[in-house]
């Protein structure tokens, strides 16, 4: 599989995401999730122009490119010229929202002043494993890729012109294919169409559908032939009608800037224009990294199937989830949390009351490599977080059999921490027996929120700090409904107790290990004294700080000394090692900007902002890192961690 680390751009709807090159190239296919069955190795679509090779139209010397959306759409328009011939082509990629297909349609332009006889090419690979090979066939005038269960279907209203099931990688640049099969055995296939003479001028369209299907129930494709005879039914104008009207009204419903952003920023031209554009892309981003049935979040489309560069970003962590889920909350999205509550982490919640580092959003388990204790307040805390949203005390009692179990789990987890263990209790017993090792008979460090330390940390000691809170609030609204049952009230009231007992305990435990006396700020681990911003989680969002507490103030000092880049943007803690550790995040500086709102500087959190405004890219999208030289996005674009806190830090 060929490297391809940078999603540009996304389209999809409620069971597709497909992730496009800035040049218009699809890259990533997930169907019918959004982080698995990703579809396609290679896809690309090309013309030989009268006696011209292959063009790819992704990629040629002489294409020259320009990509936008359609306006609060997720309508991708890619622009080619190829100058050589002055053939226009403006490709058009979207998903229906009422379907589950990708159309593109294209439009060719004659711009020169000779004929031009153009033949369309589809290059495509699918994904394959060793022992789950791709097979291809030429079916009902389409290209039918398939691998066992799942298949993937290519073909327009016009008939095929050639095709070429084996060897493709041999002749494809020619632009010539031809194959006497019907059926082969290569993952690597191509059709073609002809779209005839273009004079100088005119123009001609033509539309590709591509249809993913997963566990294929007949042998013979029955279903999806049914299907592609039905999606050529399709009358285009007023599918992409519908498409652009369906995602303009989703975000206007969900478009809740508030007032004191609808000001021009005199120090920075387009500022406001720019902001808006990332305050939209996020709300039209969303719904595509959402699990339709579950509710589970995928952090992002993935950037590195290979593992080349980091340990992979398509899955769904609770903790990353949790932070979305306040952003959703924040833009209205609040059915879409309550399912991720009562579905995905119901489902994902471990027999001892606790979730695991990440998830398939499907809610099986993904590849792990630690154990995570935030990953488990996180979702208590989030519960309450979306109650005080929507006051309806139905999802309190939905949830909270489930973090309660929770709670037992954190409280078994503190007792290690602060030495107040009970010998006697059997929910312990059961947890430690699951982690027991020869040399260790606590319960596992857990790695720190960047997940590369294991230790105790400050900021997952803040997250159960809050999650003890949270709590303690859940069980006041809950009480009510057991006040028949005198058994139920007098076990809530013994974990009342022992929560607020360990509440302070942990306070102290706090102040005595997690605090320099020399320096006067807070630690972010009891190991060692690097500057790091997730010391920031303690004062939002886990409030066991106040913003303007002596010890937060000399720590804010210290990472403006520290991790301040000269750009604006903060890196994520001193000597980071992932991918150099030079690049600011945005995640970082809108954490600093959200801690300057509630210390009540304003002026320090726009600048902040500011800075994440100057770094996305030409639509809106965020990404993890930032290139400090040319403040554009470095590393995995669109994740769903860095606009949810871009979404927060506007809405406080």
């Amino acid at each position: 599989m060929k490297t391809k680390y940078y999603n540009d751009a996304f389209i999809g709807n409620k069971n597709i995401l497909a992730t496009y090159s800035k040049n218009g190239e699809l890259l990533r296919l997930y169907y019918p999730n959004p982080d698995f069955r990703q579809f396609i190795d290679f896809f690309g679509t090309g013309i030989k122009i009268n006696d011209s090779g292959m063009i790819y139209l992704h990629e040629d010397i002489n294409n020259k490119y320009n990509q936008y959306y359609e306006e609060d759409t997720n309508v991708l328009n890619t622009e080619i010229e190829n100058l050589y011939y002055k053939l226009k082509v403006k490709q058009m990629d979207y998903a229906s929202t009422k379907k589950d297909v990708i159309i593109k349609h294209y439009v060719f332009e004659n711009g020169g002043s000779i004929d031009l006889n153009v033949n369309f090419l589809v290059h495509s690979k699918l994904i394959y494993e060793e022992n789950n090979s791709v097979g291809a066939q030429i079916k009902n005038n389409a290209l039918i890729q398939y691998c066992h269960d799942y298949a993937l279907a290519t073909f327009s209203k016009d008939r095929i012109a050639s095709h070429q099931l084996n060897d493709v990688q041999n002749n494809i640049q020619s632009g010539v294919i031809q194959d006497k099969d019907y059926i082969g055995m290569s993952a690597d296939s191509a059709i073609s169409y002809d779209i005839g003479i273009i004079k100088p001028g005119e123009k001609k369209e033509f539309v590709l559908f591509l249809v993913p299907v997963h566990k294929i129930s007949e042998g013979d494709n029955k279903e999806l032939l049914e299907k592609i005879d039905e999606i050529r039914k399709i009358d285009i104008k007023a599918e992409k009608q519908n498409v652009v009207r369906y995602w303009r009204k989703f975000v206007k419903d969900h478009y809740k800037l508030g007032e004191k952003y609808q000001i021009t920023n005199k120090n920075y031209k387009g500022y406001l224009e720019n902001l808006n554009k990332i305050y939209k892309r996020s709300i039209l981003l969303f719904p595509l990294l959402i699990d339709e049935t579950t509710g589970g979040i995928v952090a992002s489309a993935e950037t590195d199937e290979q593992k080349t560069q980091c340990g992979r970003y398509a899955y769904c962590w609770t903790r990353d989830a949790v932070f979305i889920c306040s952003a959703l909350d924040e833009i209205g999205m609040t059915k879409e949390v309550e399912k991720f509550y009562k579905i995905f982490c119901k489902k994902t919640q471990s027999k001892n009351g606790m979730w695991e580092q990440r998830f398939y959003t499907d809610g099986n388990l993904a590849p792990c490599w630690g154990y995570q204790i935030d990953e488990t307040a996180s979702v208590i805390y989030g519960v309450y977080e979306h109650y005080k949203i929507t006051k309806e005390e139905k999802f309190i009692k939905d949830t909270f059999k489930m973090c309660d179990k929770a709670v037992r789990f954190l409280e078994r987890y503190m007792d290690n921490i602060l030495g107040t263990k009970d010998k006697s209790d059997i929910v312990k017993k059961e947890i430690e027996e699951t982690y027991h090792t020869e040399n260790r008979e606590k319960l596992p460090l857990s790695y720190d929120l960047w997940e590369m330390n294991e230790g105790v940390h400050l900021y997952s000691l803040a997250s159960i700090n809050a999650a003890y809170n949270a709590m303690l609030k859940i069980y006041e609204i809950i009480e009510p409904e057991y006040k028949e049952n005198r058994l139920k009230l007098e076990n809530i009231h013994k974990n009342i107790v022992r929560i607020k007992k360990q509440l302070e305990v942990m306070q102290k435990y706090v102040s005595q290990n997690l605090y320099n006396e020399k320096t006067k700020t807070l630690k972010r681990n009891i190991e060692d004294d690097k500057t790091d911003i997730s010391v920031l989680g303690s004062v939002y969002p886990f409030e066991m700080f106040g913003p303007k507490e002596k010890k937060v103030l000399n720590t804010i000092e210290k990472i403006n000394l520290t991790l301040r880049t000269y750009t604006g943007g903060y890196l994520r803690f001193e000597q980071d090692s992932y991918r150099g550790g030079k690049n600011p995040w945005p995640i970082s500086t809108l954490w600093m900007a959200m801690y300057y709102q509630k210390a009540g500087d304003n002026k320090k959190a726009k600048e902040c902002i500011e800075f994440v405004v100057k770094s996305c890219n030409k639509h809106g999208l965020l990404g993890e890192q930032v290139d400090n030289g040319s403040l554009e996005p470095n590393w995995v674009i669109g994740l769903g961690w860095s606009h949810a806190m871009f979404i927060l830090a506007l809405g406080k």
